[in-house]
Parts: structure tokens; C-alpha cells; sequence
């Protein structure tokens, strides 16, 4: 099966800026997408073949995720355990026969980590929920996730240490992730490959290539004999984040 997941900064922008080439080059049996920055009931556009999930959050304008399927699940759930974080449309989950997908758009610490605490807690619920659901099927997670993990993750390290998305504290919670059960994919399968998934639109970032990778597909390890590739598509444009893939046989 393959699967994409794109942040595109407005799915209306991008799909002014070749949105549509791409999702259809890709013919994915699921594409996920984060920061929609819509309400489903603005859209004036469909994708044909496709089931469409929306989870837009109550502020217009503002984060949102939404999921594009081939094949219709067997349930939807938005939110974490309990609904956490709809409010800003954080996350969706579907259910099949034999895995649950997962697509994230996890918040950001903020200019001055005024958001960090936020961040922090979010990152406790999120392990809590997606360790609840692998306990009854293999659990493939992806999205912006907002963190870049080790130092290969980003072009300058050192110099970030304080800044949000490189802090100690979102790198120790992307671990402990980790360490309890679930694989990075791009990193199991290319441990020292440098490439990144977002670039900042100032000083010219995506031109010198000074970007970060934050955004992921992760797996549950009881999959990882299962998986074929892990891909980051850094030459497609229309977002200041690049879409990255994954292929795995379920």
C-alpha cells in the first residue's frame, strides 16, 4: 500500500500551486493532510475515488487535518482518547481490518516556547492514545509533527537548541515515542541520509537548502518487516513543507 502526507500551509492556496498534479501522479491509497486551514463546509472542490475526513478546527482559518481514502474504514475517530484536541483539529484516525492510520498535525511550541507546556502535554495524550490502539492492531502514524528529532534532522542544530520544535524537552518526548514501540521509517531505513521536510519562506531557506525534517511516518515495530520505503519528496513545491510517503505490504 502507499501512503502520502502533505502539510500544505491552506489546501486552497496549494491547490493554486499544483496541488492536484501531485495528488494525482501519487494515486495513494491514502493521503493525509495537515494544516488545511479550512472548513470542510467552505470547499468548492472534490476528489473523485476518494472518502474524505475532515477534522477542521473551530478557529476559521486556523490548523486543521482532513484524510483522502481509497477504501472506506471500518470506523473514524477525531481527537485523542476522548476527543483531546478537536477543538483545533489536531487529529484523525481510521480503522481497517488489520491496522489503524493515524494523521497528526501537532501544535507548535511557539516564538518564546510560550506554547512549550502545551506542547509537552500534548505529547503525554498522544503517546497514551496511540499506545491504547496498538494494543489491538499495528498502528501507522504520520503528519507534522513539529519536532525535529537529532541533530541530522536539521541544518543547523546549534544554533535552534532554544527554539521551538529543537528543544530538549519535544526531542525527549519524540524518544520516549520511539523507545516504547514505535520506528521512525526514514531514519530505520536511511539512518545517516540528510534531507528535510519544511523550510522557513524567509532568508531565502529552501533555495540554500536550510531546512528541518519534521514531518514523519512512523510505525508500529511489529511492522517494520513489512516495511518497503520511506520517501520525502523535497523537490515538490506549494507549501513550505514538502510531502513525504510511505510504501509497506499489509
Amino acid at each position: 500500500m502507499k501512503f502520502v502526507s502533505w502539510n500544505v500551509n491552506g489546501l486552497r492556496a496549494c491547490l493554486k500551486k499544483g496541488f492536484l498534479d501531485f495528488f494525482n501522479a501519487q494515486d495513494a491509497d491514502i493521503f493525509a493532510i495537515q494544516e488545511t486551514k479550512m472548513q470542510e463546509s467552505q470547499k468548492d472542490f472534490h476528489f473523485p475515488g476518494y472518502f474524505e475526513y475532515w477534522n477542521s478546527a473551530d478557529k476559521l482559518g486556523y490548523s486543521g487535518t482532513l484524510i483522502l481514502t481509497k477504501k472506506e474504514p471500518l470506523n473514524v475517530h477525531y481527537g485523542l482518547l476522548d476527543g483531546k484536541y478537536n477543538d483545533e483539529g489536531r487529529a484523525i484516525t481510521l480503522e481497517y481490518d488489520n491496522f489503524y492510520f493515524v494523521t497528526l498535525y501537532s501544535p507548535n511550541a511557539q516564538r518564546g516556547l510560550t506554547r512549550l507546556d502545551y506542547r509537552v502535554e500534548y505529547e503525554a495524550h498522544l503517546r497514551e492514545y496511540l499506545h491504547y490502539l496498538d494494543q489491538y492492531k499495528p498502528v501507522i502514524v504520520c503528519g507534522d509533527m513539529n519536532v525535529a528529532h537529532r541533530e541530522i534532522d536539521l541544518k543547523n542544530p546549534k544554533e535552534n537548541e532554544r527554539n521551538a520544535g529543537y528543544t530538549i524537552e519535544e526531542r525527549t518526548e519524540f524518544t520516549k515515542l520511539l523507545q516504547t514501540g514505535f520506528i521512525d521509517t526514514f531514519r530505520y531505513l536511511y539512518p545517516n541520509t540528510i534531507k528535510y521536510t519544511w523550510w522557513s519562506y524567509m532568508f531565502n531557506a529552501r533555495a540554500k537548502n536550510i531546512g528541518w525534517r519534521i514531518d514523519y511516518f512512523l510505525i508500529s515495530e511489529r511492522l517494520k518487516d513489512r516495511l518497503v520505503d520511506s520517501l520525502i519528496f523535497d523537490e515538490v513545491l506549494g507549501s513550505d513543507h514538502c510531502p513525504v510517503g510511505l510504501i509497506i505490504e499489509l
